[in-house]
């Protein structure tokens, strides 16, 4: 398993108090196709700096990092195309840690 970075831009205008509910549901999507969720951080409410399309020119910020394999990601990046409250999301593969000297 190797350790993942999630950006996720949810579609939550009108919602904001439905925030926490959108990450839990996202954390238990994860886990429920094999991965292992670490930290969660919700980050604030911040505005678009180029906007593609006048009803989303905002949208909450969530960073989640995670453990799973290579076909779990692909896999979660299929099922968050269709989620309805995420707007965007990235996939990072987090650097293996360098020993200290």
């Amino acid at each position: 398993m190797k350790k993942y970075e999630g950006l996720f831009i949810l579609n939550l205008a009108g919602r904001e108090e439905g925030v926490k509910d959108a990450l839990d549901k996202i954390s238990n999507d994860i886990t429920a196709v094999g991965g292992k969720v670490e930290t969660v951080q919700k980050m604030d409410k911040k505005p678009f700096a180029r906007v593609a399309d006048k009803h989303h020119s905002s949208g909450f910020y969530a960073n989640i990092i995670f453990d799973a394999t290579p076909a779990v990601v692909a896999q979660l990046q299929n099922k968050f195309t269709l989620n309805a409250d995420v707007f965007r999301v990235l996939f990072t593969q987090m650097p293996e840690p360098k020993p200290a000297k």
